[in-house]
């Protein structure tokens, strides 16, 4: 599945919900459910600073694919984080710095995070886009 098709598939899933809030609050619901990350990834490198939530970042390359794994211990955070690493994970660099990262923005997710939470959904795809543009050079 291209990433345009899974920008449709999860457009059209999280559009079936009313309003930027009832998706946002369907987002923490399945972060609920999301294994914590391992302890010994839990740790001061992994870190993203500047966030007030503790906010963990794992990237791998796998077979010339990215993938990502992230935690936090605010459950929104976790949710927000966690959209944007599940949406890219298992993609090329590539591929990654190609879309259009502002397709989250006629959802309504982000008018509903605190200026502090829009800050950890930015730290979080300027650590993606930074870990693909790595993965992109020839």
């Amino acid at each position: 599945m291209t990433l345009a098709e899974r920008q449709a598939h999860l457009t059209s899933r999280l559009s079936a919900l009313k309003s930027g809030q009832d998706r946002l609050a369907a987002l923490v619901e399945e972060a609920k459910a999301l294994p914590p990350l391992p302890s010994e990834l839990r740790i001061e490198a992994n870190l993203i600073p500047g966030c007030l939530a503790k906010l963990w970042f794992v990237p791998e390359l796998r077979d010339g694919k990215c993938f990502f794994r992230c935690d936090s211990d605010s459950l929104v955070v976790k949710a927000i984080a966690h959209l944007l690493c599940d949406f890219y994970s298992g993609y090329t660099g590539a591929e990654i710095l190609a879309h259009n990262p502002e397709f989250l923005g006629p959802l309504g997710i982000a008018q509903h995070l605190t200026p502090n939470r829009r800050n950890a959904l930015s730290k979080i795809w300027d650590r993606l886009r930074r870990f693909a543009e790595q993965q992109a050079r020839p």
